[in-house]
């Protein structure tokens, strides 16, 4: 755990924010998501933690040779639909401890329509939502805060889109805020 975050602070130059809460439990979301760098600092960066976490990626990316990667990096496949939801609240319900990270932007590309399904998976696992960040002009990442009152979604993400404003992209260009809750 220190080497890492040696590496991540030291030798990469970068600066860690914000505090992991001691809980067992949540969803992590991560934004802005516009280049595979950010999966990279984000790697570094929860390797820098004392937690277990698992990444969701694509069920596309795991074919041969790429699983192998994949599985190791952490992640877990999902396909989007309507059942996955429930598969990664199953997950919570038979781990003792378990931490998901995403990026509710679901994809590399501009999107200003966030994807909610973070949302509910944290409403029907009942955990909370820790807010992620990962800020290329300030060489920061960290946590931005933890939202344990999610039973509004409205609330729950203009909430979330305010802790973002701030936030600078690799790729500015290609990150927007949720229109429907900034």
């Amino acid at each position: 755990m220190a080497i890492y975050k040696y590496i991540f602070t030291k030798i990469l130059g970068w600066k860690i924010t914000g505090e992991l809460p001691d809980i067992k439990k949540s969803v992590i979301i991560f934004a802005p998501h516009t280049s595979y760098w950010d999966g990279f600092y984000g790697k570094l960066f929860m390797m820098t933690t004392n937690i277990r976490y698992k990444f969701l990626s694509k069920k596309e990316f795991f074919k041969f040779p790429l699983n192998y990667f994949f599985k190791a990096y952490g992640s877990i496949p999902v396909e989007e639909n309507k059942d996955y939801i429930n598969q990664i609240t199953e997950l919570y319900r038979t781990n003792s401890e378990l931490h998901i990270v995403l990026s509710p932007e679901g994809q590399l590309a501009r999107t200003e329509h966030w994807r909610k399904g973070f949302y509910y998976m944290a409403t029907r696992a009942n955990v909370p939502i820790i807010v992620g960040y990962i800020d290329y002009k300030k060489k920061e990442v960290g946590i931005k805060g933890v939202i344990t009152e999610t039973s509004d979604l409205k609330n729950t993400m203009t909430t979330i889109s305010n802790m973002y404003k701030d936030v600078n992209a690799k790729y500015p260009e290609l990150f927007a805020l949720d229109k429907r809750f900034s």
